[in-house]
């Protein structure tokens, strides 16, 4: 675990306690409130009123640091004039809350000159959490006095390899269906576990590849720091590192290039490519993970 990093870590634990409570009082409530936003996405009460908690100990705990949410966008810090900046998702998996689904979290990053390095990813209906910090690995556990360090697969071979995604809609709208699914024919398994999940069963080695053609960076700054110190890659679909660039590509490292043939975003060789396999060009990617291998090629 990163000490430069601790007081903040243990921070996002108390943030993400108290909206596991707040979120767990009004999931499957009958009398919920929900509204739709300008751009035709859900919010309840339960978003608005997580964030506002959040911001509220946020303001007193760390009166420096700058706070943007997904409900009530940016704000600087009170004192002075901070390079830190805390990125909030209140509910990521809103639809899943909306209809009794219990896969949603609380997202909760620290972003340091440009670099997401802590967060906390807590979804309380599930009874999991995730956390990690800059240089100190990846962690889940029901609370930070019982972590179990956490490290993506060692798939090396795209063909043996399992891929999540939320739904296929969204690849359409990019003009990318036709790589989607020819991605999804190569790899051994495909499914949509969809938003958070997706990226926290990646960073346990459960999957190998985790894809989104359209996000904004509150769905994605807590994943990023949580799969790199599993050893894992989160760039953008151009390759971008971090959770900077609209969409989300993140490997186990050893598929990243792989992957990154058939869904990135290269426009000199779009024209090109009748549905084998593309080629695009290498991203800077690191090996760390350690675990899990699968080669029977059997789905189920």
């Amino acid at each position: 675990m990163s000490h430069s990093y601790n007081d903040d870590l243990r921070l996002a634990h108390l943030l993400a306690d108290n909206a596991d409570s707040l979120a767990m009082d009004r999931f499957l409530a009958v009398d919920l409130k929900i509204s739709t936003k300008p751009d035709l996405t859900l919010v309840t009460e339960v978003d608005q009123s997580v964030e506002e908690v959040i911001r509220r100990t946020l303001k007193s705990a760390r009166t420096r640091d700058m706070i943007l949410g997904e409900e009530h966008g940016e704000e600087d810090g009170s004192v002075g004039v901070s390079e830190r900046r805390w990125i909030i998702d209140p509910i990521d998996g809103t639809n899943n809350f909306v209809r009794g689904v219990p896969v949603w979290a609380t997202l909760i990053a620290l972003e340091e000159n440009g670099e997401i390095v802590a967060s906390c990813v807590s979804a309380p209906a599930l009874s999991r959490r995730w956390w990690a910090t800059k240089g100190g690995g990846a962690f889940t556990g029901k609370s930070l006095r019982h972590p179990r360090q956490i490290h993506v697969s060692t798939i090396s071979d795209i063909s043996n390899a399992s891929f999540s995604y939320s739904s296929p809609g969204g690849w359409d709208e990019v003009g990318k269906l036709d790589r989607f699914i020819a991605l999804t024919r190569r790899c051994w398994r495909s499914r949509a576990y969809g938003d958070f999940w997706s990226y926290m069963l990646l960073a346990e080695g459960a999957v190998d590849i985790a894809a989104e053609p359209e996000l904004k960076v509150w769905d994605m700054a807590a994943l990023d720091v949580i799969v790199r110190e599993a050893g894992g890659t989160f760039t953008s679909l151009a390759g971008k590192t971090g959770p900077w660039g609209g969409n989300a590509l993140a490997s186990n490292t050893r598929l990243h290039d792989s992957a990154m043939a058939f869904l990135g975003h290269f426009p000199d060789t779009e024209s090109d490519w009748e549905g084998e396999e593309p080629h695009g060009p290498a991203t800077n990617v690191r090996h760390l993970g350690d675990r899990r291998t699968h080669t029977d090629g059997q789905g189920d």
